[in-house]
């Protein structure tokens, strides 16, 4: 599509510094077009607060603000749960996030009849491709505008430049510039003295964590929770009837008060760029800790092992932007069903940074104290003589032929 056909613009739109300066970069690049700007609330509490002041100030025509918390965790979230899905150890807060509110952008974008959706991505990230796969898959022909690829700007430093020159109000400056991610699962943290993989997180430092306390500032007691749950899906924490989104915002106080949660790690990005990034994840890390235990007596050997293994695809194919897939859907089908029986209660113990397990129950444990137990039991351990026998035989016969060799 050529540029002088791009009447309006339907912009992603966060209200951070790349989405900010992009409203006014879209209309002196591209023939003054209409820009609509979108939002999609997946839980950046106080990140909302003035948005639509500062879009139509900075030249939107109009802001929508799409509720999609409650998709958000049943329809991404809780899928990604199930699956024991994570990505190097990092817990998909991003991941899951984009493809949820790519979603709402092109229902708007079609709505609106938008000639082009544009986003603030850029080109060295995975999130422009989070955005895009999920965009071609429900607007196959939507034009879209990446502006990090096509403008001269080359840093975080030359954008705050751009919005000082054309009024662009920040809630930043360049000596808290990192670039943050927020949202009800975790905040992300990257960029700054980040960038050395050498220099430690300054979790100690006044306002640096904001869903957490670093472990050396929590309590010096520890507090006990129980979760319930029912076929994987989270149902009540402390014996408290509760949606799964508000067993996650409620779970986000206990864990970040104990400093649970936080990862520092280097990942290797879809791009092949390897990337340093701190994550605050209190809630999740719990509820991924709490759905594990519960599995350990619920799931057969078998079961349990397979899922572990496409667990890992999984974790991939959404880290990847591959959400709308028939691949993962065919996983999420496969994880369904493992957790048909994954029903029952977890008690955990929170203590600075730690989550201890503090008992496991379900009426579908596979756990038999009976078989188990070092006292008497009907177990006969004579039986294992022929298995031993028979399980061995192929290492046996290798060993009897090496020897006549």
């Amino acid at each position: 599509m050529n540029k002088e056909d791009i009447k309006k613009v339907v912009l992603a739109y966060s209200g951070g510094l790349d989405t900010s300066i992009i409203i006014p970069w879209l209309k002196e690049n591209y023939n003054n077009c209409e820009v609509i700007a979108v939002c999609g609330d997946v839980g950046q509490a106080d990140e909302l607060d003035g948005l639509e002041e500062k879009a139509i100030k900075t030249g939107a025509s109009k802001l929508y603000v799409l509720d999609l918390t409650d998709e958000y965790v049943d329809n991404f979230i809780i899928p990604c749960l199930k699956a024991g899905a994570v990505y190097e150890g990092y817990l998909l807060g991003t991941s899951h996030a984009r493809p949820c509110v790519a979603k709402g952008l092109v229902e708007i974008a079609l709505k609106e009849n938008a000639d082009a959706i544009a986003h603030g991505c850029t080109g060295k990230g995975n999130d422009q491709v989070r955005f895009e796969l999920a965009i071609k898959h429900f607007a196959p022909n939507m034009h879209i505008i990446a502006p990090w690829r096509e403008w001269n700007i080359k840093s975080r430093e030359e954008e705050i430049e751009y919005a000082e020159a054309h009024n662009v109000p920040l809630k930043i400056n360049r000596e808290t510039n990192y670039s943050k991610d927020k949202n009800l699962w975790h905040l992300s943290h990257e960029g700054l003295d980040l960038e050395d993989p050498a220099n430690e997180p300054m979790y100690e430092k006044e306002g640096f964590l904001e869903m957490n306390v670093s472990p050396i500032k929590a309590p010096d007691t520890p507090t006990y929770i129980t979760l319930d749950f029912e076929q994987g899906v989270p149902v009540a924490l402390n014996d408290q009837k509760l949606s799964a989104k508000e067993i996650v915002y409620k779970l986000n106080e206990l864990g970040g008060a104990n400093g649970i949660g936080l990862l520092d790690i280097v990942e290797n990005r879809l791009v092949g760029i390897k990337s340093r990034g701190v994550y605050e994840t209190p809630g999740g890390t719990i509820l991924y800790k709490a759905h594990s235990v519960l599995e350990s007596i619920c799931l057969d050997k078998l079961t349990l092992h397979e899922k572990q293994r496409l667990s890992i695809t999984f974790g991939e194919l959404v880290y990847n932007g591959q959400w709308f897939t028939p691949l993962r859907e065919a996983l999420s089908a496969f994880m369904e069903k493992t957790q048909e029986r994954v029903s029952g209660k977890v008690r955990l113990k929170l203590y600075k940074g730690n989550i201890i397990n503090a008992g496991v129950w379900s009426p579908y444990s596979l756990y038999s104290e009976e078989i188990a137990t070092f006292g008497e039991s009907d177990y006969n351990q004579a039986d294992a003589a022929g298995f031993i026998n028979l399980y061995g035989l192929p290492i046996k016969v290798q060993a009897l032929v090496d020897g006549k060799k």
